[in-house]
Parts: C-alpha cells; sequence; structure tokens
C-alpha cells in the first residue's frame, strides 16, 4: 500500500466525521476552473498521487474513487496502485457516473461536502438536483484539505505583462466594447469573467502563474463605467499599470473579489456556468438575475484575427526549424550514445528556446517508446525514461509558446527497423488526419459533424481511440481552448473561419506502442454558391511527417499527392532558415513518395 496516499486520505476522513459528511468531492482544479492548475490548487494529486489534467474523486467513510477518460486509464492505474483508491471512467456510457454512484450508494439524509471555489456551478447545480431528489443534501463551504496539507504550496507571484497590439491585432477598448455589446443583446448589467484565458485575452495580458499557462491569477467584473480587474497589482510594473488604467480599468487586490461580489444585489448578471466555480454561483443566485449563456471572450476568443494568424504562422515556421534541430541532433547521436525518453523531451525545449521569442513549452512534452507510447498522456522523468533503441518508433507530442503564437505537434518517428503491423497502423492514423485536413464543409457545421473523417480507415479495420481528434488552440494563450473541438461527443458550436484546431487521430496499442500524427488547422473560407458558404482547413504546422512508416499501398492517389504538396509547402516554408546541414536534412525528409 502507499502509506502516504492512504494516511491522507484517512485524516481527511476524521474531518469528514468532525463535519458531519458521508461523502467528500475533491475536482483538482482552481477557483478559475483551470484544466492546469498552479501548484497550490493540485488537490487531487496531493490526495491520489494521479498527475493527469483530468479526474475528480468521492471519498467516503469506506471507498475512495477517481473518476478520469480514456487519456489516462493506464497512467491512473499505475499511480493508484497501492492507494486503495478505485478508478472508475469517466466519459464511457458504458460505466457508472458520480452522480449516479452517489445517488446510489449514499443513504437519505446524508451529506456531501466539497470546497465550492473548486467545482463548475454547472456540475453541482445538476448534482444537487440528483442528490436532493434522493434526500441528500450538499454543503459546499467545507475547504477540508487545507488543513490537512502540510507545507501547501504559496499563491503563485510570478510577473505578469502587456500583450502587444502587434501580436494582439486588437485592442483593449475594442474588446471591452466588443463585450458590452454582447451583454446589451441579453440585457445584462453585470458579466462575471473568472477563466484565466479569457481575462488575460479581454485585458491582453500574460503572465506565468500556471505552467505552460501564459495567464495571470484574475477575477473581473464588467458593468459601463465600472471595469474591475482583481489581481495581486505587484505582478504588474508602473507602465502596464498606467495604460491599464487608462483604458478604464479599476484595478483591485486579488481576494477582494468575493466581497464585492456580496455587494450586488438586483443586478442582471452574466454568467457561464460551465467555466465559473460554485462559490461564484452560490453568492449571485440569491440576490441577482443570472444569465446563463457562453462564456463571451471564449467565443471571441476562438476567432483569431488577421495579427493573431499571422504570429501563428510565424510560430509554426520558427517551431519547425526547432524540431529540424532536434532531428539533426537524432541524426547524430542515435545508436551512438545514450539516449532517453527524458533526454529527448530535455534536448526539445533546449531546442525551442534557442529561438527569438520563445517563452516556454505550452505543455510538458510527450516522449514516448515502445509501450510507453500507449498511454496517450505520458509524462517521462529521469527515473521512468526508457533509453532509445535503433529500432522501433517513438512518440513525440509538445508545443511551444512564443510571444507571437502557440503550437502543438504531433510526430510519430522511425527509429530503425519497424514492423509492417507499425507501418499499417500509421498508415491509417495519417488517411484520418489527412481526411480532416482535406475536407470543404458548408457554414453551420460543428466539429462533431466531422470527426468521423479522422476515424474512418481506422474503423473500417476495426480500430479506434479514445481520445478527441480536435481542441480549440489559443495564440499566445493555453494550448487547450474551446468552445470549438473536433470529437464524438456532442458539441454544437459551428466551425467558422478564424477557428484554429487540432488534428490529433492516433492508435494505442497497449503494452507495444503508440501513434498519433497531429498538425494544427485553420479554418478559412473557400467558396459561396447557390448551395451556401463552403468553408475549408489549412494547416499551419509546419515540419515533415515521417515517410518511412508509411504503406504506400495503403494510400489512395489523392492521399498520396496531399503528402507530397505538404512537403512541398513545409520545404519552402523552413529552408530559407536553415544551414547546410539542416537543409539536407529537411530535403531528405521532404521527399516525394
Amino acid at each position: 500500500m502507499n502509506n502516504i496516499i492512504t494516511t491522507r486520505i484517512e485524516h481527511l476522513r476524521k474531518l469528514m466525521v468532525e463535519n458531519g459528511l458521508d461523502a467528500y468531492l475533491i475536482n483538482g482544479t482552481d477557483p478559475h476552473i483551470s484544466e492546469y492548475v498552479p501548484e497550490r490548487w493540485k488537490t487531487r494529486t496531493y490526495i491520489s498521487g494521479f498527475t493527469g489534467s483530468f479526474g475528480y474523486m468521492a471519498i467516503t467513510a469506506n471507498k475512495a474513487l477517481l473518476w478520469t477518460d480514456s487519456r489516462y486509464y493506464l497512467q491512473a492505474a499505475q499511480q493508484l496502485e497501492g492507494t486503495g483508491i478505485e478508478m472508475m471512467k469517466a466519459r464511457d456510457p458504458e460505466s457508472i457516473s458520480l452522480e449516479q454512484w452517489l445517488a446510489t450508494n449514499l443513504q437519505k439524509n446524508t451529506m456531501v461536502g466539497f470546497n465550492g471555489s473548486c467545482h463548475v456551478a454547472a456540475e453541482i447545480k445538476s448534482l444537487n438536483k440528483t442528490l436532493n431528489s434522493k434526500g441528500i443534501k450538499i454543503n459546499g463551504q467545507l475547504n477540508l484539505l487545507e488543513s490537512i496539507w502540510n507545507n501547501r504550496p504559496q499563491f503563485p507571484n510570478n510577473k505578469a505583462f502587456l500583450h502587444p497590439i502587434k501580436w494582439a491585432g486588437t485592442s483593449r477598448s475594442e474588446k471591452l466594447k466588443a463585450l458590452f455589446n454582447e451583454m446589451d443583446k441579453v440585457s445584462a448589467e453585470v458579466m462575471v469573467i473568472s477563466a484565466l484565458d479569457d481575462i488575460a485575452w479581454t485585458f491582453n495580458i500574460r503572465g506565468a502563474d500556471v505552467e505552460s499557462n501564459p495567464v495571470v491569477m484574475a477575477y473581473a467584473l464588467l458593468e459601463k463605467n465600472n471595469i474591475q480587474l482583481f489581481t495581486d497589482l505587484s505582478k504588474f510594473d508602473s507602465e502596464a499599470i498606467e495604460e491599464l488604467q487608462t483604458d478604464g480599468v479599476i484595478l483591485i487586490d486579488y481576494h477582494q473579489f468575493y466581497q464585492e461580489l456580496e455587494l450586488l444585489k438586483e443586478k442582471s448578471i452574466l454568467i457561464d456556468t460551465h467555466c465559473t466555480n460554485y462559490r461564484i454561483y452560490e453568492l449571485l443566485n440569491t440576490k441577482n438575475k443570472l444569465i446563463d449563456g457562453l462564456s463571451v471572450p471564449t467565443l471571441l476568443k476562438s476567432v483569431k484575427n488577421s495579427s493573431e494568424i499571422s504570429g501563428m504562422q510565424k510560430a509554426h515556421i520558427i517551431d519547425g526549424l526547432a524540431l529540424l534541430d532536434l532531428m539533426l541532433w537524432f541524426e547524430n547521436s542515435l545508436g551512438k550514445e545514450p539516449i532517453s525518453e527524458f533526454d529527448v523531451a530535455k534536448k526539445l525545449s533546449e531546442c525551442r528556446a534557442k529561438k527569438v521569442g520563445y517563452i516556454g513549452n505550452s505543455f510538458f512534452p510527450i516522449v514516448a517508446y515502445r509501450d510507453h507510447g500507449a498511454i496517450v498522456h505520458f509524462k517521462v522523468n529521469a527515473e521512468t525514461a526508457y533509453q532509445l533503441q535503433p529500432e522501433g518508433i517513438l512518440l513525440i507530442d509538445s508545443g511551444g509558446q512564443y510571444e507571437y503564437g502557440t503550437t502543438d505537434i504531433t510526430r510519430t518517428i522511425a527509429l530503425g527497423p519497424v514492423s509492417s503491423k507499425m507501418k499499417s497502423d500509421f498508415t491509417l492514423v495519417l488517411k484520418g488526419m489527412i481526411a480532416l485536413s482535406s475536407i470543404k464543409f458548408p457554414k453551420g457545421i460543428a466539429g462533431c459533424h466531422l470527426d468521423v473523417l479522422a476515424r474512418a480507415a481506422l474503423w473500417n479495420e476495426n480500430l479506434n481511440y479514445g481520445h478527441g481528434t480536435g481542441h480549440g488552440v489559443g495564440a499566445f494563450l493555453n494550448v487547450h481552448e474551446g468552445p470549438q473541438s473536433i470529437r464524438l461527443d456532442f458539441n454544437n458550436q459551428p466551425l467558422c473561419p478564424g477557428n484554429i484546431l487540432s488534428n490529433e487521430p492516433g492508435i494505442y496499442r497497449t503494452g507495444e506502442y503508440g501513434i498519433r500524427i497531429e498538425n494544427l488547422i485553420h479554418c478559412v473560407e473557400d467558396s459561396t454558391n447557390e448551395f451556401g458558404t463552403f468553408y475549408r482547413f489549412e494547416t499551419l504546422t509546419c515540419f515533415p511527417i515521417d515517410t518511412r512508416l508509411i504503406e504506400k499501398s495503403l494510400l489512395n492517389q489523392q492521399e498520396i499527392e496531399w503528402i507530397n504538396n505538404y512537403h512541398k509547402i513545409v520545404l519552402t516554408a523552413l529552408s530559407p532558415f536553415t544551414s547546410s546541414d539542416e537543409f539536407k536534412l529537411l530535403k531528405r525528409l521532404c521527399e516525394e513518395i
């Protein structure tokens, strides 16, 4: 048994008894409902040892359960071993949900507790409705982990800065005007913004409070003639503060936000309960009229302007050059000196760090060899890393944050001889990526309507992958953003020009290997005729696909042409910036098939 984790759970159970609780919930997020969180709010990791970015827990007197999705099934099984915590499958129609489990296993007049500031308002509203029908009560005022988490990390205090108009494309005042226009449409007097990337976009600010996400811990309340930004003022220099104030922004200490909420009465307030915590909802709901709708900054920032697109295009060329540096290092070192998965991740960060405008990784690199590749979000460290051999395949999923854009790219590369099954799997995945890259579709289509394109070649061979095919990507912001996506789950948000998404089908064979190929794609208008307006995708990612892994007999002529045309584009874009050795390698990697 894992004594550290079991001891922590026992301490929590004692507090549950003292507070009259029959179950305690832990969501593992922060007060801003972030996917990736500062160390202080990694509560799920603290109580369970599970380090994945998605999951939630229920702890009772005799059960400890953790729900996570298919990206983390293998990882969770490994990390929960010996803790007494049972893994449950989330986002799986055949598995019981947290809501259902609590309603089934708790008795009438029992109490479920949680820290409301770290749970999604919409989810708690749904949970409360289900539990209330069973006579089960909830209490969202209990932050039990605070008293048992010794040496809990402090509030992040990293410096923040303004994002220049050169790359933002739209001024702060223009964005605020657009938000107020949307508020007028629904007769809202106040807008609450709590998602960190929404705030960063709205105010053209960036920071380093969350690893790999250039955001600042902050809240915002918008009223006409009363634009309040709650943050740690010491993060900004005097020039930044002066510029914000010139644009009418009132700067208030971060920790005064909830006090300000309590003063709001009889107001019509626009709020997105899917990205707002339950404590905020609870404080506002009883004394105000809440208008629950999709976050306006989330929707507006998903449509990139020309400056943001230009920055993203530049980022992908620079990023391609960094990856070319990595491949040249591979050429000179693999088989001649010991190289581990961890060495590759470290070297890749070094290659990116040499590029102008580099800020950091957009997420922790996934470098996975052999069976590690089947762990979809494998996180390598020096102790667990495999040594690479000149055989088989290596999956590298990584990205960079540059002051002008964000990248996210996956390449599966051959390190030497590979099996026919590997080549077949790789080619089927590639066919799916090409199908999605090539499609034209009418205005109004959502990503869920297109997801099958990336899976059809795999499905025809009775193969599949469990994760989504595409997520939105920020412009020097979070590598994962909405509201658009490309996945099987129903999401009726139409795709539109300016959207940037990932295109990343894969296949994962437990105990053997994993394959994923990922490009970022940009939605653009194609044409308009008597049948309506049609859109298509342009590929932003600028780095070769490993043709050594292609089984050409599985491709049709259109797919072959797509690969050859893509490599011509990559060669043309990168070659002006390469050294002689880099150009020779790039030319070879881009040879026609």
